[in-house]
């Protein structure tokens, strides 16, 4: 796991000291080693945190005969490709992924990606095609930024290294108006920053060094597998364990300190239970990180701690202060370079604190289980949706049992998620105060596409997936992981696994009257029933009346907004939606911290 930057000039070579400007942004990324190259007007530059193969011989940039790689990421199944790049006359002389990743590109071409099962972000300078060619991973949890002009093209892990290079405060309108009126930032190749893009998940970008032009190429989709469809629930139950056992073993692959984060939720839970299965004897030297909430109601520490004495994995509980969140404001708001929408960010933050705080280095997580499983409650109105009016209806008069909600909230949720009028019209109207001009501006195409997909669950979870909900949880985890210098790998967004339990029979993830039928059988096999088939959810939620009561600070900082002077029609006196203040609040601060311009 590491931090890339890289330029090509149309005009002009490289200087090696604007390569240090980027990487000095991003050293947090990779304390270990930093690296550069630089080949007339190409350059690269590298911050490296040692994860596989320590040795100083697996440094970047990584270089062979014809070819120059910068890579920030890990490639779980190295080990299988090398051995397979040994059969066709490959002799390396590390035994890292990286000299994996290169001369996989060698071999394969533009095809190496689909050999590798990891996360990734990275640049090769092909010096025989003349060419960069940079990738990103099937479901983005490594980031890649760029920005092209008339001068060249810039790219880097953080849009802060750019900006040590290029001057860009101008805001993009159209992300900060979706930010702040329909919560979605995720769903194009755009950012907070006008002139900055983001190369999306499962996408190769090819620059031509010869015309200094450049195609971004679609690699990898999600298809539906009917034979998987087909298997009954034992069978299903059989195969979920299999490859969810095969995605930790894979990604416990490392040569420093490993440890997990752990609510009190399924989950976690699972996660923590399987890798104490693998390593038996040894689980005693894999740590568990839980961050407690002041908030009784939403304090799942009692539960953490009663999965770690089973499991017999170490453990670590911290209950954050109010004053430790009010320090951390606006540094979490820097670290995360664009607006995000609540508090939970920053459970997450101290969390990553912790874990550095121990040693760890590398930290599984949870992020996707429920996109996959069908574990929110939203995914109710696709159920029911997607099935009989019977089968809808005797779903209706149990939804409590399948994920304790109240009838009239179900009903609110199916409306408001397969009506698209409805959706729209509601955040129109949480909208009011925008200027005119602006409300016009709002663009809901892909509101339309979203609430579309509720009639099909497999489409539903694919959007999910590529564009509405993970991408912007992948983000807020890459930045608060990385600002700590820790990876943290996620086995419930292996791509085989995906791909299978996205094709598994939807009527088993909601069974009986519970959501994610098949993830509680698997963890009953380990921990209490209280744990396994808990209702409530919760996660790692912020005390946000605790640590963010209302305040005139916090109206007067929006209202000082040059931005959002702009952008509404009155002051704001007393915001009743704390989300939405917190996201006027986050924009303010962002708008200040990065001096951005309307």
């Amino acid at each position: 796991m590491c931090g890339i930057a890289g330029i090509i000039y149309k005009n002009r070579n490289v200087e090696t000291a604007e390569l240090e400007k980027m990487t000095e942004k991003i050293k947090h990324r990779g304390p270990d080693s930093d690296g550069f190259y630089v080949e007339n007007n190409v350059g690269f530059g590298h911050r490296r945190l040692a994860i596989i193969d320590v040795s100083h011989s697996a440094d970047q940039p990584f270089s062979s005969s014809n070819s120059v790689l910068v890579f920030n990421g890990a490639i779980y199944n190295y080990l299988e490709i090398r051995e397979e790049l040994q059969r066709f006359g490959y002799r390396f002389k590390t035994n890292s992924d990286t000299e994996v990743l290169l001369y996989a590109y060698e071999l394969w071409g533009e095809n190496c990606v689909k050999k590798f099962n990891g996360m990734w972000a990275f640049a090769i300078h092909d010096r025989k095609k003349n060419i960069l060619f940079c990738s990103r991973d099937r479901f983005g949890v490594k980031p890649f930024y760029y920005h092209a002009d008339s001068e060249g093209f810039y790219f880097a892990s953080e849009i802060k290294a750019i900006l040590e290079v290029k001057k860009l405060k101008k805001i993009n309108l159209q992300i900060v108006l979706q930010f702040l009126d329909t919560n979605f930032t995720e769903h194009n190749n755009e950012t907070f920053f006008k002139e900055i893009f983001k190369l999306q998940g499962s996408h190769n970008l090819v620059y031509d060094l010869s015309d200094h032009s450049y195609q971004i190429k679609k690699y990898y989709d999600l298809v539906q597998n009917k034979k998987i469809t087909k298997l009954n629930l034992q069978q299903s139950i059989n195969l979920f364990e299999k490859e969810f056992e095969r995605s930790i073993k894979l990604r416990l692959r490392a040569d420093v300190k490993v440890g997990s984060a752990l609510s009190g939720g399924l989950d976690s839970s699972y996660t923590v239970s399987v890798v104490s299965k693998l390593l038996e004897s040894k689980s005693s030297e894999f740590t568990a990180v839980t961050v407690g909430c002041i908030n009784k109601e939403d304090d799942e520490a009692d539960l953490s701690k009663t999965i770690t004495n089973i499991t017999s994995v170490n453990h670590k509980v911290i209950y954050p202060t109010k004053q430790e969140f009010e320090n951390a404001i606006q540094q979490v708001i820097y670290s995360m370079e664009e607006p995000f929408t609540g508090l939970s960010v920053y459970m997450q933050t101290f969390l990553m604190k912790e874990a550095k705080k121990n040693g760890i280095k590398v930290l599984l997580d949870g992020q996707g289980a429920d996109e996959i499983l069908l574990g929110y409650s939203r995914y109710a109105a696709a159920f029911m949706r997607s099935h009989s009016f019977k089968e809808s209806f005797l779903f209706f008069l149990n939804i409590r049992r399948h994920y304790g909600i109240s009838k009239l909230e179900a009903l609110k949720i199916y409306f408001y998620f397969t009506n698209y009028h409805v959706r729209k019209l509601y955040l129109m109207f949480r909208g009011s105060n925008l200027k005119e001009k602006y409300k016009r501006k709002i663009d809901y195409r892909h509101i339309k596409k979203l609430n579309k997909s509720y009639s099909n669950i497999f489409e539903l979870q694919k959007n999910e997936i590529f564009w509405a909900q993970i991408p912007q949880l992948l983000r807020w985890e890459d930045m608060n992981s990385m600002a700590y210098s820790i990876e943290t790998r996620l086995p419930f967004l292996d791509y085989k696994f995906v791909e299978t339990f996205l094709s598994i029979n939807n009527n088993f993830k909601i069974y009986e009257g519970w959501s994610k039928y098949i993830l509680r059988n698997c963890v009953e096999k380990f921990l209490p029933r209280e744990i396994a088939w808990k209702r409530k959810k919760i996660g790692f939620n912020a005390p946000i009346e605790e640590w963010w009561p209302p305040s005139k600070e916090i109206t007067d900082t929006i209202n000082n907004s040059k931005i959002i002077q702009e952008l509404f029609k009155n002051k704001f006196t007393c915001i009743h939606d704390r989300d939405f203040e917190w996201r006027l609040y986050n924009l303010a601060i962002w708008e200040k911290l990065y001096g951005m311009e309307l």
